[in-house]
């Protein structure tokens, strides 16, 4: 993991520098990293962005005492676990990270509201699209069983064309990352959340 440090070790600085107490964080790989109209998209729910490029689902648990654990936010949006799959782990090993991660938030922070945004059916990983439909499924299956605090926002059907491919404007040319177009899809997706959410943490 020591090939994060100098992108983690920024993170750990950026809170010094925030004039406000951020109250919604935004964790996890480089869809959240370059997710750059974030304070503004979400203004009214006080965010601070904390991706960092290229990161796993199990990068964001290891980090995450140092990244997010100075923080006291009232809510975590969260996307990884597309490169776990893209590194050739296994969607049962990205469900493990999920669970991991899921334990280091309740650690930290109890039961807050928590939102994991499903996995993206992205062209240049369309040759693993049942790892990703699986993995989504497992963590879906999860948080409907288990983490009552948390919502699955799946928006994978969502960036899928009438042809049952991923629709190629949402796209950057690498295949990969996303276009404005894909970030106004997730902001409606999330924002529907965020507005409607009533917590039950009477398993607490």
């Amino acid at each position: 993991m020591y090939w994060y440090e100098e992108e983690v070790n920024s993170l750990i600085l950026k809170k010094e520098k925030l004039s406000f107490n951020p109250e919604t964080i935004f964790y996890g790989s480089s869809s959240i990293r370059l997710w750059e109209s974030i304070p503004e998209d979400f203004i009214d729910y006080l965010p601070v962005n904390l991706g960092f490029g290229g990161s796993t689902l199990a990068a964001c648990v290891w980090f995450f005492d140092r990244i997010v654990g100075p923080y006291d936010p009232k809510r975590i949006v969260f996307y990884a676990g597309d490169n776990d799959l893209g590194d050739g782990r296994t969607p049962e090993e990205v469900f493990i990270f999920f669970q991991q991660l899921t334990l280091k938030i309740k650690e930290h922070f109890g039961a807050i509201p928590c939102y994991f945004i499903s996995l993206k059916p992205s062209p240049k990983r369309w040759n693993i699209k049942d790892a990703f439909e699986y993995a989504n499924s497992l963590i879906a299956q999860e948080i409907t069983a288990k983490e009552k605090n948390w919502k699955f926002i799946n928006i994978y059907p969502q960036m899928i064309g009438a042809d049952g491919l991923p629709v190629k404007r949402y796209f950057d040319d690498d295949g990969l990352h996303l276009t404005a177009d894909a970030y106004k899809i997730w902001r409606l997706a999330i924002l529907a959340e965020l507005g409607h959410y009533y917590p039950d943490l009477t398993h607490f």
